[in-house]
C-alpha cells in the first residue's frame, strides 16, 4: 500500500492498495496503520466505521461536521463514486479549493479527509457501497451541508441527480453556511 498527498487538499491523502488477483477474485489490505502512521495521521484516532449504499445517480453531500470537524476516510468497496472534496479551513493553503476523484471498488482505493473539509459524492454504477472510517462518534446536532450544486463551487457532477435527501436538497450556499459560521 502506498499513501499519496493530494495537492489541491493541504492534508489530504490517497491510499492506494496492491491487489493481489487470481482465478477467485482479488485480495488486497484496505487499511494499514503504518502507511496511515508514515504521514502523520494516528491510526488509532478512527472510532466509528460507516458503510452506505446508493444505486446509480444517487447524490450525497456536501456534508461537514461543525464543532471539533470529522476526519475520514472513504473507500468505494463496491461499485464506481464520483468524491468531491472541498477545503473549508480558513487558515489552510488550499482554502475553497475542491478536488474531485473517482473510486471504485476494483481499485479499492481509501481517501484521507482532514477535518473541516466538506464532502460529497455520487453513484456512478447501479450499486456503489462506500465505506468510512471517521475519527469521533457521529453528532447529528453538529451535521452542515452545503449546496451541491453552488456556483461557487462549480462541482462537475458526472450525472443528473437520481435521488437526494431532503436536507440535501435544501441545503444553503456557501456563502449562507459562512456567514453563519461567523456569527
Amino acid at each position: 500500500m502506498k499513501a499519496t498527498a493530494v495537492p489541491a487538499i493541504d492534508g489530504a491523502y490517497l491510499f492506494e492498495p496492491t491487489p493481489y488477483s487470481d482465478e477467485r477474485g482479488f485480495f488486497c489490505r484496505t487499511f494499514d496503520a503504518d502507511v496511515v502512521r508514515s504521514v502523520g495521521l494516528d491510526p488509532d484516532a478512527f472510532v466509528q466505521d460507516s458503510l452506505s449504499r446508493s444505486v446509480r445517480g444517487v447524490l450525497r453531500g456536501l456534508h461537514l461536521r461543525s464543532g471539533a470537524g470529522e476526519a475520514k476516510l472513504v473507500r468505494c468497496s463496491y461499485g464506481r463514486i464520483f468524491d468531491v472534496v472541498v477545503d473549508l479551513r480558513a487558515d489552510s493553503p488550499t482554502y475553497r479549493n475542491v478536488a474531485t476523484f473517482e473510486l471504485s471498488g476494483e481499485t479499492q482505493t481509501t481517501l484521507y479527509i482532514p477535518s473541516g473539509c466538506a464532502h460529497g459524492f455520487q453513484a456512478l454504477t447501479d450499486t456503489a457501497d462506500t465505506s468510512y472510517r471517521i475519527d469521533r462518534p457521529h453528532d447529528p446536532a453538529e451535521d452542515v451541508t452545503i449546496a451541491f450544486d453552488d456556483p461557487e463551487l462549480a462541482v462537475p457532477w458526472p450525472l443528473p441527480p437520481a435521488s437526494m435527501s431532503q436536507r440535501d436538497r435544501e441545503a444553503p450556499s456557501l456563502a449562507e453556511v459562512l456567514k453563519q459560521k461567523e456569527s
